[in-house]
């Protein structure tokens, strides 16, 4: 039985190793040796589960130097999923064109979109705290505010769902593999649409048995659950 002092060495050793990878990673990044950093930040996201947008930034940055675009696409949509940029974005758009790829819009609805993305969670804290303060305002005035103040506050809360149901971040399916099939339901049997490319990106609109309901040039499709990379 270790005794407590190598007990403690044990953990202190465990909590410092992820450290070490992560200063080992990035100097091997800073010399331009991507294809060694490759393996350890992999290792960083897939096993120790140590998930930042600037960590997925460097690992897309990474990929694309060793050619590898569909990982550099997983990449950077992981990193948009947790920190909505537009220069991400574009990044992506751009690599998507050259690569043919479908569900990267450039439109300018699309960048204000990404910049309501961005501010989605600190605006809908903001709301929802407005409205938490305003219904202790009014009880606490109760018989003395007018059915305006109350139509007022509806509006409010009216604003405030319609702000969380439209704007919310939808889950992204990114297709991971070739030859992937787009179907008219949710079976093998069901018409077949079209046939997606590795990188595609598809809003996920739900789920139905080992099917992904999803938006695919303005209409409903299917796709197999397997042969796509959900984000969140």
């Amino acid at each position: 039985m270790a005794s407590p002092t190598e007990s403690k060495n044990n953990l202190v050793s465990a909590a410092q190793a992820p450290l070490a990878s992560t200063q080992q990673a990035d100097s091997l990044f800073e010399q331009g040796q991507f294809g060694a950093v490759l393996p350890l930040y992999r290792a960083q996201i897939w096993q120790e589960r140590q998930v930042s947008a600037r960590l997925l930034l460097r690992l897309a940055y990474a990929e694309h130097q060793q050619a590898h675009y569909a990982a550099e696409l997983l990449y950077l949509n992981m990193a948009q999923a947790r920190q909505p940029r537009l220069s991400t974005w574009r990044q992506l758009a751009s690599l998507a064109q050259r690569q043919r790829l479908v569900g990267y819009p450039t439109t300018w609805q699309q960048e204000v979109r990404v910049q309501v993305q961005r501010y989605y969670y600190p605006v809908l804290q903001g709301l929802l705290t407005g409205a938490v303060l305003l219904a202790v305002f009014f009880l606490l005035r109760r018989g003395r505010t007018s059915r305006g103040g109350w139509v007022a506050y509806g509006a409010y809360l009216l604003g405030t769902g319609a702000y969380l149901y439209w704007l919310q971040p939808v889950p992204t399916g990114i297709v991971a593999r070739a030859g992937v099939a787009l179907m008219a339901g949710p079976g093998a049997g069901a018409a077949w649409l079209s046939t997606a490319a590795p990188g595609d990106r598809l809003p996920v609109l739900g789920h139905q048995d080992i099917w992904l309901r999803v938006r695919w040039q303005e209409r409903v499709a299917y796709v197999r659950a397997d042969d796509t990379f959900v984000i969140e």
